[in-house]
């Protein structure tokens, strides 16, 4: 009887440790279909390339931060979807910290399955650092003065290589140098 029992012992404690090494499945996370709508919305924007009229986008994109902002502190954005979503609503903003919480956004987005959210993630910061004041470090940014050919200026083209650039899904020096250009003619071409 006594055998039997430490036999018994001995095959349960083994597999209730076993139970306990192995990590626990990822919940399962419903995307919020109004966020989606809000993320399509907000790209749909900016399909004009050139030709857009930031005059009406800029409240738009406001209005879209806004109501992005309520779902979030609702508790409202649950997968991976919706803070990747978010996160590209939130690049859009005016201030440095909007910049800082897409970058956080995105950051939930990878944890949470989104494993391409690594390239937002990589341009809200240096979003982010553009708007502090800092120079860039992925190249992921390109402004343009009126009448002036585009820039990725200020950025820190030594601090990230390609080969990380690659792993994060960023395009190569070269390529920015080729996407750069790409840019240029097409301003040029529409007259911008």
């Amino acid at each position: 009887m006594m055998l039997g029992l430490i036999a018994a012992l001995l095959l349960v404690v083994p597999a209730s440790a076993y139970a306990q090494t192995q990590p626990a499945a990822a919940p399962a996370y419903t995307t919020n279909a109004e966020m989606t709508a809000i993320f399509t919305a907000d790209q749909g924007d900016r399909d004009a390339g050139p030709r857009i009229d930031w005059a009406a986008v800029r409240p738009r994109d406001a209005a879209r931060r806004a109501r992005t902002r309520a779902l979030l502190d609702s508790g409202a954005l649950q997968s991976g979807d919706d803070f990747y979503h978010a996160a590209f609503v939130f690049q859009h903003g005016d201030a440095a910290d909007d910049c800082l919480l897409a970058h956080t956004l995105a950051v939930v987005a990878i944890a949470r399955g989104r494993r391409d959210a690594t390239w937002i993630a990589t341009a809200t910061l240096d979003r982010y650092l553009q708007r502090i004041g800092q120079k860039q470090v992925f190249g992921t940014q390109y402004t343009r003065a009126p009448d002036q050919p585009w820039t990725q200026e200020p950025y820190d083209r030594a601090l990230i290589s390609d080969r990380l650039r690659a792993a994060l899904g960023v395009p190569d020096q070269a390529a920015q140098d080729r996407k750069r250009q790409a840019m240029d003619a097409e301003y040029k071409a529409a007259g911008k």
